[in-house]
């Protein structure tokens, strides 16, 4: 039987783009994302200076929300302009996280981020089978009505968006920043392992690959309220989650209350957690200071619960 010339060079070409088009839809291995979660310093509580709102295209987020103000669709991928947590929010550590990642990342690297945060919330709110209890019993009505962006259920928000998020990038870490609403639980590096072990399994990922980093609360030096939290609970996390690393709060600036950091502390938190995971990442800090910020420019947040 004789096949002609023609009919070989279009069953080539068939799979030749076929290929073309499966390469093309894979998840792009130089697109970093982490997952963010926590409550009011990491939802984002400082406002932005015109300074604040040049971003590197490179530097994208997931919007796990509506913001109709900024024409932003939940699921969408948008540059990373604060907020990029909740329309009523501000500027927070991971806007400083992502900005230090991508000047210190080579140029055909980017970096998402999901920041899927809640003001006053315990740690309790992520534990995915006792949620319900700590949202519907004993949580304010004003955080019932921020959780109802998240359809009452934040850490299923997380999990949603990451999977939307994993066909296009890879997720690289998560960063947590949250303590200030369980001072003194001696369960609560427990309860963070649970977390990241639920989303580690959700999300078909290599705990090996996926650190997690949790910034320390508000020093004493600058008059938080919850400093013990720090020594007596956080710091014994990589005692019970082996991957993960605390990130000092040492010197970062905070507001006038006793649990927020400022925009400058902002700025300088959200260095800390990008320096840390460059280190783990194998990359390099070489980023020139930055330009010296503003006095205290914090916006009021609820306070801790």
């Amino acid at each position: 039987m004789k096949i002609k010339m023609g009919s070989i060079l279009a069953v080539i070409m068939l799979f030749t783009s076929a290929a073309a088009f499966a390469q093309a839809q894979k998840p792009d291995p130089k697109f970093h994302i982490y997952l963010c979660f926590g409550q009011s310093n990491m939802e984002a509580g400082a406002r932005p200076e015109a300074q604040d709102k040049e971003i590197d295209p490179r530097f994208q987020m997931l919007a796990a929300v509506d913001n109709p103000r900024l024409n932003r669709k939940m699921g969408n991928w948008y540059v990373a302009t604060p907020p990029i947590n909740r329309p009523e929010n501000n500027m927070g550590p991971v806007d400083f996280f992502g900005r230090t990642m991508v000047a210190n990342l080579p140029q055909d690297y980017r970096v998402g981020v999901i920041n899927v945060s809640v003001a006053g919330a315990k740690i309790e709110l992520w534990q995915k089978d006792i949620y319900t209890n700590y949202l519907f019993g004993e949580a304010a009505d004003w955080m019932k009505n921020m959780c109802k962006q998240y359809d009452s259920n934040p850490y299923q928000r997380l999990v949603d968006m990451a999977k939307i998020a994993q066909k296009d990038g890879v997720i690289k870490g998560i960063l947590l920043h949250q303590g200030e609403s369980n001072p003194n639980d001696r369960e609560w590096c427990n309860k963070v392992k649970g977390i990241y072990d639920n989303l580690i399994k959700e999300l078909n990922l290599n705990p090996k690959d996926v650190p997690l980093l949790a910034g320390e609360l508000k020093s004493k030096e600058e008059h938080g309220v919850c400093y013990p939290f720090n020594t007596d609970v956080l710091a014994h996390l990589p005692e019970v989650l082996p991957n993960s690393y605390i990130i000092s709060s040492k010197g970062v600036k905070g507001s006038p209350d006793q649990f927020h950091f400022n925009t400058a502390g902002m700025r300088e938190l959200g260095r800390r957690y990008a320096v840390q995971m460059l280190k783990i990442k194998g990359f390099e800090y070489n980023e020139a200071p930055a330009t010296p910020p503003a006095a205290d420019a914090a916006a009021p947040a609820p306070a801790a619960k």
